[in-house]
């Protein structure tokens, strides 16, 4: 009676040990990436992104995986666009330039959302312009639209009868590790060098 009562005392001191230093620190996390993220994403990180297939500059035809051969900050946006789009790619490659300098190459891509007029010359131009790394990409409705979906981003043309629409669309930017895929999103009013820590963060830890 005496041992049992001593073995039992044993095992309950165990348990107890071990629920004060799950309660104090927790489970260890499988996120290799918690340290990192400022934002929560319902469903987790792999509900948005995924593999697509849109068209380059010179009009081949590209998949994602060919895109994203390294860590790669995504915009969707169009060039026709007045004044939201060309500030949040400034604000992309300008994030870049400064990882750039702390030794992280990270590639700027945008996307056109806007395929009637954004052929890719027209996006290739854009994207040459704004940075000499960015790529531009564009697409098929179809292809647009399925990497919009894929991204979980919202956009919608203007009716109008001529080449002067606006299209409404959302303004996150979204960063792709070739080896994770998607793992953070960035609002457009995040200034580059905050951008730019944050990424340096998935970067140290990919």
């Amino acid at each position: 009676m005496l041992r049992y009562s001593v073995a039992a005392a044993t095992t309950a001191c165990v348990a107890l040990i071990a629920g004060v230093w799950y309660t104090s620190f927790g489970p260890v996390s499988a996120d290799r990436f918690a340290s990192c993220r400022t934002s929560s994403i319902a469903g987790g990180t792999s509900q948005i992104g995924g593999p697509f297939t849109l068209m380059a500059s010179n009009g081949q035809t590209v998949t994602s995986a060919e895109v994203f051969t390294k860590p790669s900050l995504i915009y969707f946006g169009y060039t026709f666009c007045p004044d939201i789009c060309p500030l949040d790619a400034l604000r992309n490659v300008d994030a870049v330039d400064v990882l750039e300098s702390r030794g992280h190459l990270v590639t700027p891509v945008f996307i056109s959302i806007d395929p009637r007029r954004d052929t890719p010359q027209v996006v290739g131009e854009f994207a040459e312009n704004m940075h000499e790394r960015m790529i531009g990409l564009t697409g098929t409705p179809e292809q647009v639209k399925a990497a919009s979906k894929t991204y979980k981003t919202y956009f919608k043309a203007h009716a109008a009868e001529d080449d002067y629409y606006l299209v409404d669309h959302s303004t996150f930017s979204y960063l792709v590790l070739p080896e994770h895929g998607f793992v953070e999103f960035f609002r457009r009013d995040l200034p580059a060098e905050a951008v730019a820590d944050r990424i340096s963060c998935f970067v140290d830890n990919a």
